[in-house]
């Protein structure tokens, strides 16, 4: 297996800004109603019917079996009506791909237990799916030289394709559980330069049940908490702290009366769990200091991608400011070091 971070050479970055932040234009309808799921069912957390069942709802109320999909473009959207882009004819390969983990979680049975709105098993690797994956393909290759796969890709660890894909992206990984295979699978990507990006995900008892799962893969690493000197907030957009500041709500639980000069304003309006105030983006470095994983907890990043045709507010505050400056950062800090 090649390198991974070889498959990908970014060359020069075109930057349209506006005023310090990315100049991005909505695409989708400005629909007033925040707490709307969009139009690709009837809306809600969906899930998986049973724990032995391939197929699992989305938010928008569409069925997909995880054995079977292989892109987010076989899934209707679940906010808006998503971009449509073609990249030029024998270059196809020739691009960034977003790449969605599927995964297991430690209960999929259905069962919510007494987690709280926003977290526990009963949500898992489809939150913001197929949305989140195409607006910030088509945002990326909109704002940078980057040429991005309008199809994106959605596989298991285990897929034996997995090594052609550098760059992997997990939501709601507080729950996962991961197979012996995907132990091994997903060790074996990392030491061969793979990165994988983590959001999403809420609460101290989340961080522990991931941290566990992690452990399995690569023994005896340890976390490093990042601070916003990090070149990663700096290296395409300057994305000013302090860390608090960076943090992204979920839509439907957003306090827009949020004072973040009163210690006694809530961001959200609904308790994700303790330990769950406060942002933090931690890193996994291989042995040559290279960024393996990237953690980013406490903070709904990929909302900020999904739901940007949703409501204007949220968008000009979180969308345009935050998830996509940081996620154009993101993509070429990792696939660049």
């Amino acid at each position: 297996m090649m390198t991974l971070r070889k498959v990908l050479k970014i060359t020069s970055v075109v930057l349209l800004t506006v005023g310090g932040v990315a100049g991005f234009a909505q695409f989708g309808p400005n629909d007033p109603n925040p707490f709307r799921f969009g139009s690709g069912g009837s809306g809600g957390w969906g899930g998986r019917g049973n724990s032995n069942s391939p197929i699992i709802r989305t938010e928008g109320g569409v069925l997909v079996d995880e054995d079977s999909v292989r892109t987010a473009r076989e899934t209707a959207p679940n906010s808006t009506d998503t971009p449509l882009w073609r990249n030029r004819p024998g270059f196809e390969k020739d691009v960034f791909t977003f790449a969605r983990v599927i995964f297991k979680s430690a209960d999929d049975s259905g069962y919510r237990g007494n987690y709280g709105w926003g977290r526990g098993p009963h949500l898992n690797w489809w939150v913001d799916f197929p949305d989140a994956d195409l607006n910030f393909s088509f945002r990326l290759q909109q704002m940078t030289s980057i040429r991005a796969d309008s199809d994106g890709r959605v596989l298991k660890l285990t897929d034996p394709e997995l090594g052609n894909y550098p760059f992997l992206y997990m939501t709601h990984p507080g729950y996962i559980k991961l197979s012996d295979a995907e132990v091994t699978a997903l060790s074996g990507y990392l030491r061969n330069g793979g990165v994988v990006l983590v959001n999403d995900f809420w609460s101290a008892l989340d961080w522990e049940n991931f941290e566990v799962q992690m452990r399995r893969v690569l023994p005896g690493r340890a976390w490093s908490e990042l601070d916003v000197n990090h070149p990663i907030f700096n290296c395409v957009y300057k994305i000013e702290g302090p860390m608090q500041r960076l943090q992204v709500p979920t839509l439907q639980f957003w306090d827009r009366n949020f004072d973040p000069k009163d210690p006694n304003s809530r961001l959200q309006r609904v308790d994700r769990g303790e330990g769950s105030e406060t942002m933090h983006v931690r890193a996994w470095h291989d042995d040559r200091q290279r960024i393996s994983i990237l953690a980013i907890h406490n903070s709904d990043v990929a909302d900020g991608w999904e739901r940007e045709g949703e409501y204007e507010d949220y968008f000009k505050t979180f969308s345009e400011k935050i998830a996509y400056p940081l996620g154009v950062n993101i993509v070429f800090y990792l696939m660049t070091h």
